[in-house]
């Protein structure tokens, strides 16, 4: 709640309070990360050694600003990407902190994220609701799957976003980008399920993005 001003030249003029209501449709079915506009809570990597910055090294909190951490996923993620079960991991220590592209062979390759969760029963009322919010981005395309393989058509696809560079320079935030992606139930299944997180554009070890917060709701609840 925000007590709000406006003045113009000879006038003051007072807007009384100002209630914002984040948007939401439903209940929470699950969550990760802190809606604060940073990846912060996120893994961020030791640094290597031959790049580390010693005004740094012994401040957690704050490797992000080490260099070259874009490198680390790579060799911490050789093949396979991020794999995340709810309620099993923790997006402290299991979620890395920068969707980035993977090195190898191919020079740039994509990256494929996985969230892994039950649900008791599927609420056929109505849609689920998927929100994704990206603490920053920088020239990055992510499409979105729901119980589906890689070589199948995502149900969303963002536009190529970005151009904030906090990842190469060393940030945890950059320009805010929210998402919200309606999930039919007919996509859901009683007990296990997954989406696919592909940030598909890598032309660069720079191409990736930094998720502030993501969050599955259940369909809206009707009054009674």
């Amino acid at each position: 709640m925000v007590v709000c001003f406006v003045s113009y030249t000879g006038s003051h003029t007072e807007l009384g309070f100002l209630v914002f209501e984040p948007p939401r449709n439903g209940p929470t079915v699950w969550e990760i990360g802190v809606p604060d506009r940073s990846a912060a809570e996120f893994f961020v990597p030791e640094p290597e050694p031959t790049y580390i910055n010693k005004l740094y090294k012994n401040l957690p909190k704050d490797w992000y600003r080490q260099y070259g951490l874009w490198e680390r996923y790579s060799k911490l993620f050789p093949v396979t990407d991020v794999n995340f079960t709810i309620g099993v991991h923790d997006y402290s220590k299991d979620w890395y902190f920068a969707q980035v592209t993977r090195s190898g062979a191919i020079k740039f390759q994509a990256t494929n994220w996985r969230i892994n969760f039950d649900l008791q029963e599927v609420d056929s009322s109505g849609n689920y609701t998927f929100r994704m919010a990206l603490a920053a981005a920088f020239d990055s395309k992510v499409e979105i799957m729901f119980n589906y393989p890689y070589d199948r058509q995502p149900v969303y696809i963002t536009e190529r976003v970005g151009t904030d560079n906090g990842i190469a320079r060393h940030g945890i935030h950059g320009l805010h980008w929210i998402y919200a992606v309606n999930v039919p139930p007919n996509v859901l299944r009683k007990g296990p399920n997954w989406f696919i997180l592909r940030q598909a554009h890598a032309m660069g070890p720079f191409n990736g993005v930094m998720y502030d917060y993501l969050r599955l709701e259940g369909p809206p609840k009707k009054a009674r």
